[in-house]
């Protein structure tokens, strides 16, 4: 090789995404100008990109530049005069291996929540049968709002479209707060994993725990937590795009392609799990089990009383990781987890060893805008050989990934070992 010649990195240099299509959908915000390096690093990973914009994206980023970087046509006119008698969205849509949509912006989700198709990019997205993967970016207001909550709900029950989150930080109108759209890095890699599927966890079988327990009081009270369940949906989702059979024991119902086994209480979460436990060969239980439930319950609702005070006696729950933690077998992983307000790495540590667990995921409950009912965490996994590893705030899907990585590592090493000799 001549010595001034660049050396290109290893990701474009192998062509990972060569004979790959994939239609890089630009709507209009101000993330738009990120489009041109997505694609220049999706066409140095070998795949053939074609661009297509919303009108609206033109006020951020030229067709010209778009053209020049992915060495094709960028297409944005829906009724534009062409040579070809085909129509240019179904020609589109037949190419395409993934349709990546970057940035998504409230205004495109909620067109293809509702199917509207009133421009080139979503009709064209209406009319394919490719993958669909968007990356919202936008006023973390906005993407809190309950509407587009909905719609990013439906795209992903319902459509079975991939999300990438968005990002936490300064956003262009000076706000802070999760709406950046994610790190182009990261934008790509997930194009790349959904191209190329890599399904490390084929053939295994996976339980996943989410949500918090409720413990009924009477018909209408309940002692509960604040676990949204964000965190085991994005594990079990994680799983089974890696080729998992997957089974969810949730407290919070979802509408998803694999197994999912709605239960409440503590008590129902034990049966069920125990239930499926031999089977797995691995478990994580990401689901906040409520310590204790009320000693009886009130078929009535309880009235108020002229007294000041009510006392409630409770009794103690069933410690489900501890249970299974002692009769796992040698081939079997279990990943627990940890929320701590106090001694995060003394007491996850404590709970690892005590347990009898594989690894164990701990977060600082007590750190503002992460974790109870957010999309991103910071946690600390502590694993039985003694490692650690210390992730930073990302978003939770981010961090099931990780754990998969994790899990296949073990496996593919169990799977490589020499056996012992008797």
């Amino acid at each position: 090789m001549p010595r001034n010649k660049k050396r290109e990195n290893n990701f474009a240099e192998v062509n990972p995404l060569h004979g790959k299509t994939i239609i890089l959908g630009v709507a209009g915000g101000i993330a738009a100008y990120k489009a041109c390096d997505i694609a220049s690093m999706l066409r140095r990973a070998g795949a053939d990109v074609h661009a297509v914009l919303t009108p609206n994206a033109r006020e951020f980023v030229t067709q010209l530049s778009l053209t020049t970087i992915t060495r094709n046509p960028s297409h944005c006119e829906q009724f534009q005069a062409q040579a070809d008698w085909r129509p240019e969205h179904i020609e589109l849509a037949k190419k395409a291996d993934l349709i990546l949509v970057a940035p998504a912006t409230a205004d495109i989700i909620a067109k293809m929540a509702t199917g509207m198709c009133d421009d080139l990019l979503t009709t064209m997205i209406l009319a394919s049968s490719a993958k669909i993967m968007l990356a919202p970016a936008m006023n973390p207001k906005m993407l809190a709002h309950p509407a587009t909550q909905n719609n990013l709900a439906t795209l992903q029950n319902h459509y079975r479209y991939d999300l990438i989150a968005a990002d936490y930080g300064e956003l262009a109108c000076g706000d802070f707060g999760t709406g950046k759209m994610a790190a182009v890095e990261t934008i790509v890699a997930a194009a790349a994993a959904c191209l190329l599927e890599h399904r490390t966890l084929a053939g295994r079988r996976v339980i996943v725990t989410a949500g918090g327990t409720r413990e009924p009081i009477d018909p209408v009270r309940f002692i509960g937590n604040r676990s949204s369940g964000k965190m085991g949906i994005a594990m079990a989702d994680a799983a089974y795009a890696r080729g998992a059979e997957v089974t969810l024991v949730s407290t919070v119902e979802v509408d998803r392609a694999y197994n999912v086994l709605l239960v409440e209480t503590a008590l129902e979460m034990q049966e069920t799990v125990e239930a499926e436990f031999d089977g797995c060969d691995a478990l994580v239980m990401t689901a906040a089990v409520a310590d204790f439930r009320p000693l009886g319950f009130s078929n009535q609702k309880i009235k108020k009383s002229v007294k000041e005070d009510f006392s409630l006696e409770l009794t103690k729950n069933p410690d489900i990781l501890d249970l299974l933690g002692r009769v796992k077998t040698d081939e079997q992983f279990i990943i627990g987890f940890a929320a701590e307000s106090e001694e995060l790495l003394s007491n996850a540590a404590q709970k690892l060893k005590r347990k009898n667990l594989d690894v164990i995921v701990g977060n600082d409950i007590t750190v503002p805008d992460i974790g109870f009912g957010s999309d991103d965490n910071a946690v600390v996994i502590l694993s039985a050989d003694g490692s650690r590893e210390n992730l930073p705030r990302m978003p939770k899907r981010a961090i099931a990934e990780h754990l998969c990585d994790i899990i296949a590592s073990r496996f593919s090493t169990a799977e490589t070992a020499p056996a012992s000799a008797d």
